[in-house]
């Protein structure tokens, strides 16, 4: 099980899907938020089974924890903007993009959407965390 340090942002994540991975390896949060944690959703973990409790699919979107507070898919997104530093060219285009949680919403399905598309090419599981029957496959 995963734990993290008081005031940590907290990133789950499918680490199996090269997009994800290379977003969530750059983005990089101001100071004040006291790092990001990365956790992969691919290994239990007690936000895994958190978000899982709370019926959020982890398949459908990343989930950002701040605090006690859980951010899914496109809020997770937006939310993660906000936090983030505005250092480096990926970090500002990321802030400049994604800081409106109303072009969040709108660019977020389509994110996803090549996101299933890359992992069904490459022949990757779905993680699955809520268990639904036929559902393995993307």
């Amino acid at each position: 099980m995963t734990s993290s340090p008081p005031g940590v942002a907290v990133l789950l994540y499918d680490k199996e899907c090269p997009l994800c991975d290379f977003y969530c390896r750059r983005v990089r949060v101001n100071a004040a938020t006291g790092g990001l944690l990365l956790v992969d959703a691919r290994t239990p973990s007690e936000l895994l089974a958190q978000v899982t409790a709370a019926g959020l699919d982890i398949d459908q979107g990343m989930v950002l924890k701040l605090g006690e507070q859980l951010y899914y898919g496109a809020d997770a997104i937006a939310a993660l903007a906000l936090i983030s530093s505005r250092s480096g060219l990926f970090n500002r285009i990321n802030y400049w993009i994604f800081r409106s949680s109303r072009v969040s919403r709108y660019l977020y399905p389509l994110l996803r959407s090549m996101r299933n598309l890359l992992l069904k090419m490459l022949r990757k599981h779905k993680i699955n965390n809520l268990c639904k029957n036929n559902n393995d496959r993307f």
